[in-house]
């Protein structure tokens, strides 16, 4: 049996009343296994397989290809489809249900293997790897703690450093803007974009890896370094320096259907598909280039020449890491394993047809006029919004599959493009690699380079076996896969694979359609069949050639089913409250009074004020020309915000960027005043209603919304901050507008009704 952490080594000395008597021995710390290499672990996020250059992509990635050229290239690779399952198998080598990930963390419900909440029993490789005899870093996103685990008073176990990271540095989150991003330092929250207006999140994740591997070299020579380098980039919202996004002007203007057929090319000269693979054609969901409104066709291009600057940039900065590594190595005589992993999923279809300026416009379900792309074509890829790009950029670049990220069926959805290099370990540098393996095989080869034997006990429990299966035998030579079954599953989305062959199930929903409920095994659910033996694409259905081969599969799947913890199914449309709701920071409190101590709170840890009416209660006590945010929740794409100016209140209401309403008062008295905003609701989802703001109990303003924010301000972790705003503005006010009034207390109220007296006002 083997268990972390060690026991204390027993003294072996001889201990007498004095020293000139006693014995000593030296006292040593346990080390790594001789031998151990460093680790590089890098993660991209939402980039298809046929992204970059190295595997026929139109993105240039001199990076990515020096890690090919020095080592090997891995073409049958899979992820789970969706961004947290990954992670949980990538840092876990257990299967992503099993480890309570079946979904991303926001999406969670209370059954074992959706609730998000990674147990105990599955130590993380960081854990083992430190208490191993190594050092540990994170940098870049998380994407792994529960919501209820988000808030300023943890609790911590399930942030990076509570799951073994010596040092994390990023985003606990989903999703960031690079110009303004929510940053931690370890569980600390930080706003390293203030006064830097040349600030971009990746370079500042480079320059903090680096740094940190250069301290960690100097400090200590003899102990090797796992650095987990998982950058937000590329999901959306798709930003990069201007510089990086014109260099790619023009070169998408032929459209989607064209770029995936020039990757697919790409990809048969290069060797990294199969000669007899076949491109499979593009869903009768995708509309053709040739049939796209031309009128919108600049919008479109711009969209992805967004997408390709902001890959590129971020391979240009994953190459100063690899870079440092490697001088690392020169200058210590050491050897670092690169793991290149260039995605956690399929490219994301998630930004509808037409492409999104505001992300939590479509994340809240809600897509936007192509019109109004178009009258903010100068925005893409800059502070002012948070783009995304069109379905079909996401099918042409998950070239030759089908579908894309949410989609496990296929491997659109799973299938990564995987470099591997290891000096003096790899001898067929620029290899190709065609055994099937999966994100969960990660963690046991990581185990087997360093000579670590995985435990059977962390911290006193027992821990659950692996899933994964090393990877290293590749190393020598291409060939037979050791792993011969795997299952997929994501929001319904389902698939089996088993020596050679796949059975593959669509729900009907398509990912850029956010909420939608489908029914299982009913009409819109078709079970297919491949020999991806023969078949690398999953181009030609065998399932009426094979109806027994196809039923064993399934039966297969129901077993495996069982077995990780995927059942009860669900989907984008199924419930998530009552009994099937996960933990709340808040419990079921309704309100809660905040103070200037408040500031950068996740909007998962503060009381909810949507689809409901609600009341915003600001005391404060002013002086002459004071001005500054006195509360607010959001940021520019969507938020509220109550502020002054010049002493006079405001309140406004941005939704999705678009609808930006404020309503003001008189400038105040000097001295002790309330600040009220009520909201009637008209009930339902994401509906209208009116506001009104009182000033020491008398209506001064009011106002009609039209419609309001119905699931989320922002994943970009825009927060709730009081006496200031800390990241995007929400209103039409400068950034990091501090408040110059002195704040007792902001009090939030989730009401079910109304105050009679209000809604009297309005009627």
């Amino acid at each position: 049996m083997t268990q972390l952490p060690h026991s204390s080594q027993p003294f072996e000395g001889n201990i007498e009343r004095l020293l000139s008597d006693s014995t000593p021995a030296s006292f040593s710390q346990r080390t790594a296994p001789d031998g151990a290499p460093n680790v590089l672990l890098i993660m991209l996020d939402d980039v298809g397989f046929g992204s970059m250059s190295t595997f026929g992509g139109p993105v240039p990635s001199p990076a990515l290809q020096s890690v090919a050229d020095n080592g090997l290239t891995y073409n049958q690779f899979h992820t789970t489809a969706l961004c947290s399952p990954t992670r949980a198998a990538l840092l876990t080598g257990r299967q992503h249900h099993r480890v309570h990930m079946g979904g991303i963390t926001e999406i969670a419900n209370s059954y074992p293997g959706y609730d998000s909440a990674i147990p105990r029993e599955a130590g993380s490789v960081a854990e083992v790897l430190r208490m191993s005899g190594y050092s540990t870093s994170c940098f870049g996103k998380w994407h792994l703690a529960p919501s209820w685990e988000q808030s300023p008073s943890g609790p911590f176990d399930r942030w990076p450093t509570g799951l073994g990271f010596d040092r994390f540095y990023g985003i606990i989150g989903a999703e960031a803007s690079q110009w303004e991003p929510a940053v931690y330092d370890q569980t600390t929250p930080v706003s390293p974009h203030v006064g830097r207006p040349d600030y971009h999140l990746t370079e500042d994740l480079a320059d903090h890896a680096i740094e940190w591997l250069e301290r960690q070299r100097a400090s200590t020579p003899d102990r090797p370094w796992f650095c987990y380098f998982s950058t937000p980039a590329v999901h959306a919202p798709h930003q990069a320096p201007p510089e990086w996004i014109d260099g790619f002007a023009g070169q998408f203007d032929a459209g989607w259907d064209a770029l995936r057929d020039e990757i697919y090319a790409r990809q048969l000269e290069l060797g990294v598909i199969p000669p007899a693979s076949i491109n499979t054609p593009r869903p009768e969901q995708i509309p053709a280039w040739e049939d796209y409104p031309e009128r919108y066709r600049p919008v479109a291009t711009r969209l992805m020449e967004c997408f390709a600057g902001f890959l590129a940039h971020t391979d240009h900065h994953i190459g100063r890491v690899i870079d440092a590594t490697r001088r690392l190595d020169e200058r210590h005589g050491t050897e670092t394993l690169i793991i290149y992993l260039t995605g956690d999923n399929g490219a994301s279809a998630e930004g509808t047809i037409h492409g999104a300026w505001s992300a939590p416009s479509f994340q809240n379900g809600v897509h936007e006029d192509p019109e109004w792309l178009l009258e903010h074509i100068d925005d893409f890829g800059t502070a002012r919004c948070e783009n995304h790009f069109n379905v079909g950029w996401a099918w042409a670049l998950d070239s030759p599959f089908q579908w894309m990220k949410q989609v496990a069926s296929h491997f659109g959805g799973t299938r990564n493009g995987l470099a591997i290099s290891w000096p003096n370990s790899i001898s067929d540098a620029g290899g190709v690699r065609s055994q099937f393996h999966h994100v969960v095989d990660i963690a046991p080869t990581i185990y087997a380079a360093a000579g670590i034997t995985p435990p059977t006990k962390v911290n006193g429990i027992d821990q659950m076996s692996l899933d994964g299966v090393p990877m290293n035998y590749t190393f020598d030579a291409d060939g037979e896969s050791t792993r011969t079954t795997q299952y997929f599953e994501i929001l319904g989305n389902r698939a089996i694979y088993h020596d050679g062959w796949i059975a593959s199930c669509f729900h009907g929903r398509v990912p850029w359609i956010r909420m939608q409920a489908y029914e299982f095994d009913g009409p819109d659910e078709k079970w297919e069949l491949y020999d991806v033996t023969n078949d690398y694409s999953q181009s030609v259905d065998l399932a009426a050639e094979h109806p027994g081969r196809l039923a064993e599969l399934r039966e297969l799947f129901d077993t495996e089913a069982h077995r990780l913890g995927v059942y009860p199914l669900r989907d984008a449309g199924s419930p998530r409250n009552g009994d099937l709701a996960v933990p709340h920071s808040l419990g079921t409190t309704t309100s809660m009074t905040y103070s200037t101590s408040h500031v950068r709170m996740p909007e998962s840890s503060v009381i909810n004020l949507k689809n409901c009416s609600w009341r915003i209660t600001g005391e404060i006590t002013v002086n002459d020309g004071d001005e500054g945010v006195i509360a607010c929740q959001g940021g520019n794409m969507s938020g509220w915000s109550m502020w002054l100016r010049e002493n006079s209140p405001h309140f406004t209401y941005n939704c999705f960027g678009h609808d930006i309403t404020t309503i003001s008062g008189t400038a105040l008295t000097s001295g002790h005043h309330v600040i009220v905003v009520d909201f009637v609701y008209d009930g339902g989802f994401g509906a209208g209603g009116d506001i009104v703001m009182s000033i020491d109990g008398t209506v001064v303003a009011g106002a009609r919304i039209e419609r309001t924010v119905p699931l989320v301000y922002s994943m970009s972790g825009e927060t709730f901050d009081v006496g200031i705003d800390t990241g995007s503005a929400v209103g039409p006010y400068p950034h990091d507008y501090r408040c110059t009034a002195a704040i007792s207390g902001v009090t939030l109220e989730r009401k079910s009704e109304p105050d009679p007296a209000i809604k009297l006002l309005i009627e």
